[in-house]
């Protein structure tokens, strides 16, 4: 028997008007969670949680991890043009599940994706934001050959074989106030952050997978307002993921990754916390050997605040760390460097001097 066409037609309308309500709460979820990130705290059932001593796997662990909440690829970039003028860079890659078991096919995929690109030089601070949802091409990533994507933001492999991981890199975004395309080359290995990747995050014992490749040089081109430049320096990528990667008595992060001219780096975060602030860093040396810091082995004191949105934000730093005889002040290329994004946050190029020199990226978050 023929089945009655006006049948038909009333089925793909409930399907496309579903898929459209589905569509609508998920982005409704996701931008409550982006735009307040204390929900990074809330609890997770169906999700996979880290667990210590889980070995991390290359090039697999360069791709998705549905099983998990959220998770981010994350790049930086310090750089100087030939007339000498400071510049800095961000691509970042989120993912958010707005449920257990979110990989599906096609519509019914339960992931949505985020992204945020910047541009940052003295005098500017440019920026952008997309969404995405999963399932249906528009954005994703690959682990191998390596390939993480929303719309026409790239940051993929120059290599063509099968199994090329991060180690030569390619990344472009912009939107019509500016543009980059960066050739990265990795020239130290691959950092596992905390514990062989593991990464506590507060004392009730949340925390996150999280590896670093810290040692990219960058060159290639960035345009501010149609003004083309060449520009070459330093880059470090980050990946997390987690289900719940902050206690419920946390707001956010002030997050350091710095670039020592001897060589060495430091990553360094404090988690905000109603009582007393978490504390971690990473001594990473010139051959990518590392030395965990200790809360003990940590001071972090803001010096000078600026209003900024509404906002007293912490925009230079002193940094000790007794171990290390590091005793450094942070200055921001841009003190203005606000990211009025989902969520909004502060992100730009720092320097430092004092004990030692050098330079970097300060992300601070729930402020």
């Amino acid at each position: 028997m023929n089945a009655d066409p006006s049948t038909n037609s009333r089925e793909r309308g409930r399907s496309g008007i579903s898929r459209r309500s589905a569509l609508l709460l998920a982005l409704a979820s996701t931008s409550a969670l982006a735009q307040d990130l204390r929900g990074l705290g809330a609890n997770a059932p169906g999700f996979a949680f880290p667990q210590p001593g889980t070995p991390l796997v290359f090039p697999k662990d360069h791709g998705a991890h549905p099983d998990f909440r959220t998770e981010w690829w994350y790049l930086t970039a310090n750089l100087t043009s030939a007339d000498g003028a400071s510049y800095g860079v961000q691509w970042t890659l989120f993912r958010f599940a707005m449920a257990p078991n979110a990989a599906r096919a096609g519509w019914d995929d339960r992931n949505l994706w985020m992204a945020h690109a910047a541009a940052t030089s003295a005098s500017e601070h440019l920026f952008a934001q997309k969404f995405a949802r999963g399932g249906i091409g528009q954005a994703g990533v690959e682990a191998s050959p390596f390939r993480a994507f929303i719309d026409d933001w790239r940051l993929e492999t120059r290599d063509d074989s099968a199994g090329a991981g991060i180690e030569r890199l390619r990344v472009s975004a912009g939107d019509g106030n500016f543009a980059y395309a960066l050739d990265l080359a990795a020239t130290g290995p691959i950092v596992l952050q905390g514990e062989g990747g593991y990464s506590r995050k507060s004392d009730a014992g949340q925390a996150s997978y999280y590896y670093s490749q810290p040692f990219f040089m960058a060159e290639g081109s960035l345009s501010i307002h149609g003004r083309k430049t060449q520009v070459s320096g330093r880059a470090w990528m980050d990946r997390e993921w987690s289900s719940q990667p902050l206690g419920v008595d946390q707001k956010g992060w002030d997050w350091f990754a710095l670039h020592f001219c001897g060589g060495a780096r430091l990553m360094l975060y404090r988690m905000h916390s109603v009582t007393a602030p978490f504390l971690f860093g990473n001594w990473i040396g010139v051959d990518g050997a590392t030395s965990p810091l200790r809360r003990e082995d940590i001071a972090i004191e803001p010096l000078e605040t600026m209003r900024i949105a509404d906002r007293d934000m912490p925009i230079r730093w002193r940094i000790r760390i007794g171990r290390r005889g590091v005793d450094i002040e942070t200055q921001p290329l841009n003190p203005r460097s606000w990211m009025g994004t989902e969520p909004a946050y502060w992100e730009g190029p720092i320097r430092f001097s004092g004990s030692h020199g050098g330079e970097g990226y300060l992300e601070m978050t729930g402020y």
